[in-house]
């Protein structure tokens, strides 16, 4: 099972922008979708921003225009760029990856353990 690792998050005032990281590191033969979600208090966990291999993206009508997702495919990195922050963008966020261990072509879904990001207004 590969570990993925965030980094990135903090504090940071209403307008300003924060960059999280997210490292996979483990046997791993391929990195399919890569994506970042996240939680707040009460709410249920909502996809922010994903990237396939071939770098196509989609994300959250709320943060487009201020995220920007990218990846690293040598790296096996997956980072999240946020400008513009605002407090309701105050949550715990994930990385999540669609590993194939093994080669065979199936996907296994695997998280990070959350970096805390909180806007102040």
């Amino acid at each position: 099972q590969a570990q993925l690792v965030e980094s990135g998050g903090g504090l940071v005032q209403a307008g300003g922008s924060l960059t999280l990281s997210c490292a996979a590191s483990g046997s791993i033969f391929r990195i399919n979708a890569m994506g970042w979600y996240r939680q707040a208090p009460g709410k249920q966990r909502e996809l922010v921003a994903r990237i396939t291999r071939g770098a196509n993206t989609n994300y959250a009508d709320s943060v487009k225009g201020r995220f920007t997702i990218s990846r690293d495919n040598v790296k096996n990195m997956v980072y999240l760029q946020m400008n513009s922050l605002k407090p309701e963008d105050t949550a715990v966020y994930y990385c999540n990856a669609q590993i194939d261990y093994l080669g065979t072509g199936r996907n296994r879904d695997t998280w990070g353990q959350g970096t805390q990001v909180t806007v102040s207004s």
